[in-house]
């Protein structure tokens, strides 16, 4: 499954959010060589309850706005 997320690194608070079919995820980490993309893809794994390895950013490394492929085990 593939979600459209918008990140807010810095924040105060950790929180991943759903609100009228937009994802937006707020973490504390800063975005520095990769370490708000390793939270965010820590918190979309607990969320749907996979490894962290079953999420990957498809799109949008370096951007607030990304695309996530989310394997989700049937």
């Amino acid at each position: 499954m593939k979600i459209e997320v918008k990140v807010f690194p810095g924040s105060k608070r950790e929180l991943v959010e759903e609100k009228d079919g937009k994802v937006k995820i707020y973490v504390h980490s800063p975005p520095d060589k990769g370490k708000a993309n390793a939270r965010v893809v820590e918190l979309v794994a607990e969320k749907y309850g996979v490894r962290k390895s079953q999420v990957k950013i498809v799109r949008g490394v370096l951007s607030r706005n990304k695309i996530l492929e989310v394997e989700i085990d049937r």
